[in-house]
């Protein structure tokens, strides 16, 4: 209303119109896509869909790459992007079936059926990606009791025989290693 001028003498649902259509049509446009996509590859969704209905009729089955880039004037890989962003225009629910080949209704399974979990293993690998430059750390003979012990899955008494020291102090020389290896796990978290 601010914008309408009377003295230009045109009336004013002609001037109206247009800009209420052009609001409608950015509201639709910035809010109903589930993820933010640029607009000039929400505008190019659009000509795509018109493009691939009219090559679709015309050549009686679903247009390629190519043939939708030198219809509208533009690189393979723009086509490509418009396609890929076309995506985002809605968001798909965890729960719809999903339509595995030979299966009724996807065999009743949900994507999240089959969608991936994290390993628990995981965090075994990421202690022992942190635990390998402590171990480098320790001297000769420190890493060689921490191998017996775990690598070799030998006692503290048959460490002590290869060592010639008692089990006891194998127990005391275990333990002081342990805890120097714990605080450098702490530390690197």
């Amino acid at each position: 209303i601010d914008r309408f001028d009377l003295s230009r003498e045109v009336e004013f649902t002609s001037f109206a119109v247009p800009y209420i259509v052009g609001e409608i049509k950015r509201f639709f446009r910035d809010t109903s896509w589930a993820v933010h996509v640029p607009r000039r590859l929400q505008e190019l969704r659009v000509e795509l869909a018109k493009a691939k209905e009219h090559l679709a009729t015309s050549l009686d089955r679903d247009p390629t790459v190519k043939e939708l880039a030198e219809l509208l004037g533009i690189s393979d890989e723009e086509v490509i992007e418009g396609l890929v962003a076309t995506n985002g225009y809605t968001a798909g629910s965890l729960d719809m079936p999903t339509g595995d080949e030979g299966q009724p209704n996807g065999g009743g399974r949900t994507f999240a059926d089959v969608m991936g979990e994290a390993d628990p293993a995981m965090e075994k690998v990421e202690d022992l990606h942190t635990l390998a430059p402590l171990l480098e750390q320790l001297d000769e003979r420190e890493r060689s009791i921490v191998e017996m012990r775990f690598g070799r899955e030998m006692t503290q008494s048959q460490i002590g025989a290869e060592l010639g020291v008692s089990q006891m102090h194998v127990s005391r020389l275990l333990s002081r290693i342990i805890s120097r290896l714990r605080k450098g796990m702490l530390v690197e978290e």
